[in-house]
C-alpha cells in the first residue's frame, strides 16, 4: 500500500477546500516518495482509521500532495473521537499531525467543523470478573480455614464535553458478590469492601472538571490523591492543582466511612495537599491528609485490640493528620521502582504503612500479547491505611506480594496476584491468591 494513495483522493478529500485561505506553508508541495508519512497512512489504513473509496482501496500511483495528507490526518483525528484507536494508532496519529501542523492550521476551520460533529459525549468502561481465596494458618486448637470470595463488576464511566476547558465525568458501579467461608470462621472485613452475597448499582463518582494551560480544578464527589495506596476512595468536595513538572495540588470536603457497622460518626471534615516533580524518569512527591469527626471512632481511633476508642492525645476527637513521602524510578522501557512511607501521628497504634515495589514491562491493554510482572513488599498500619487499594494485602497486614497480568486479546487484560501474610496485632499468618479479568471498551 506504500505510495499507492489514489489520486482520486486529490479530488475525494479535497473538495470544496478551493477558497480555504492558505498561510505561508506551501499546500502543494508534494510528499517525497520515500517519506515515512506514507507507511504511518497505510499503517492506519490497515487498521482502518483511514480509509480511502467506498470499496476500502486505494488506487493509482500518484504521490501526494502535503496539503491532502494533512486534509487525511484532520479526518483520521476526527474519526478517532468517535471510534476506539489503539495506542500505536494513536503515536502515529499525533506524529503526523506534528508533521503536517503548518497545513493543520491551515485548514483550522475545516477540522475544526470535522470536530464539532463529533459526539459530545463519550463513554469508557469495563466488565470485571475477580476471584480470591484467603487462606489463614489456625493458632493453637483453632483449625486452618479458608474464605473464597467471588465478585462481578461492571462500571460505566461516561464523559460530557461542556466546552473545550470542561467536562463533567461520572462512574456508575454494578456489582454482584458471593462469599462462601468456613461454617465456624467469623468473617472480618475490616474495610468492609463487599457484602457476603448480594449486589448492588452505585454512582460512585459524578463530578465537573476544568483543565487549562497551568491549571486544574474538580468539584463534586471524585478520587483524591493517593488513591492508587492508602486512599482508594471517593469524597465530596473540591479540588485544585497547579504547575506541569511542578505540581500542588490541595482538596477539601467531606468523606464517609467504609464501615457500615460503625455506630459513631462516620462523616468526616477532610482537607489534603500534595507537591510532586517530575524529573522524567524520576519523579517524587509529599501529601499530607487531614481527617477529624466528633465524638471518636469512625475512622483512625483504634486501640491494639482492634476497638474503636479515643486517642489518648486527643479524647473528644477522632482525627488523623497523615504525611507520606513517595517516589518512583523509571530505569528503561522495561525496569520501574516506586514505593511509599506515611504516618499518622495521632495515632497510638498500627500508625505506619510503607510499599516498596519493583516492576517490569507491564500489560497494555491495546496490545495483544504484552504482559509485565512485579514483586512488592507492604507494611499497611490500619491506622494510616485507611482505605486499602491493594487485593493480596489487606490494612492491618504486613507481606509479600507477587504479580502478573497479561493482554491475551486487545483490551482483554488478566491478572494474578499472590500475597503472603502477616497480622500486626495477632500474628496469625495467611496467603491470598487473587485473580482478575478485565474486559474494557
Amino acid at each position: 500500500m506504500k505510495k499507492t494513495l489514489v489520486s482520486a483522493l486529490t479530488t475525494a478529500l479535497v473538495v470544496g477546500a478551493a477558497s480555504t485561505t492558505f498561510a505561508a506553508a506551501n499546500p502543494f508541495e508534494d510528499v517525497p516518495a520515500d517519506h515515512w508519512a506514507y507507511d504511518a497512512v497505510a499503517q492506519l489504513a490497515q487498521d482502518g482509521v483511514i480509509t480511502g473509496y467506498s470499496d476500502g482501496t486505494y488506487k493509482g500511483q500518484k504521490q501526494i500532495t502535503r496539503y491532502e495528507m494533512a486534509v487525511m490526518v484532520a479526518r483520521a483525528m476526527a474519526k478517532s473521537q468517535n471510534v476506539t484507536v489503539s495506542g500505536n494508532d494513536k503515536a502515529l496519529l499525533d506524529k503526523l499531525a506534528a508533521e503536517f501542523g503548518d497545513e493543520l492550521n491551515n485548514l483550522g476551520v475545516r477540522v475544526a467543523n470535522l470536530e464539532k460533529n463529533a459526539d459530545k459525549v463519550k463513554w469508557n468502561g469495563k466488565a470485571e470478573y475477580d476471584f480470591a481465596r484467603t487462606n489463614t494458618k489456625g493458632q493453637s486448637e483453632a483449625k486452618d480455614r479458608h474464605d473464597d470470595l467471588n465478585k462481578v463488576l461492571f462500571r460505566l464511566e461516561p464523559s460530557a464535553e461542556v466546552n473545550s476547558n470542561w467536562h463533567v465525568k461520572a462512574r456508575l458501579d454494578a456489582t454482584v458478590n458471593t462469599l462462601n467461608r468456613d461454617a465456624d470462621h467469623v468473617w472480618n472485613d475490616k474495610t468492609k469492601e463487599y457484602d457476603d452475597n448480594g449486589g448492588s448499582v452505585k454512582l460512585k463518582r459524578i463530578w465537573a472538571q476544568g483543565d487549562y494551560t497551568n491549571f486544574s480544578t474538580k468539584l463534586g464527589k471524585f478520587a483524591p490523591i493517593d488513591d492508587d495506596s492508602i486512599f482508594d476512595t471517593t469524597f465530596s468536595g473540591a479540588e485544585v492543582s497547579f504547575g506541569k513538572a511542578l505540581k500542588v495540588t490541595a482538596g477539601a470536603g467531606r468523606i464517609k466511612d467504609a464501615d457500615p457497622e460503625n455506630a459513631a460518626d462516620d462523616t468526616a471534615n477532610y482537607q489534603y495537599a500534595g507537591l510532586g516533580y517530575d524529573f522524567g524518569k524520576l519523579s517524587l512527591g509529599a501529601d499530607y491528609h487531614h481527617l477529624n469527626t466528633k465524638d471518636g471512632g469512625a475512622y483512625t481511633a483504634k486501640d491494639s485490640d482492634g476497638n474503636y476508642v479515643a486517642y489518648s492525645n486527643n479524647p473528644n476527637t477522632d482525627e488523623a493528620n497523615i504525611w507520606m513521602a513517595k517516589g518512583a524510578y523509571t530505569f528503561d522501557k522495561n525496569w520501574a521502582v516506586n514505593g511509599y512511607y506515611a504516618e499518622n501521628h495521632d495515632a497510638d497504634y498500627y500508625k505506619k504503612a510503607a510499599a516498596a515495589e519493583l516492576d517490569y514491562k507491564g500489560a497494555q491493554d491495546e496490545n495483544k500479547g504484552t504482559w509485565g510482572a512485579w514483586v512488592a513488599y507492604r507494611h499497611l498500619g490500619n491506622n494510616v491505611d485507611l482505605f486499602n487499594t491493594y487485593d493480596a494485602i489487606e490494612a492491618g497486614q504486613k507481606g509479600w506480594e507477587l504479580g502478573a497480568n497479561y493482554t491475551p486479546f486487545k483490551n482483554v487484560v488478566a491478572v494474578a496476584r499472590y500475597g503472603k501474610n502477616k497480622d500486626l496485632h495477632t500474628d496469625v499468618k495467611s496467603d491470598r491468591i487473587f485473580g482478575q479479568v478485565n474486559f474494557l471498551f
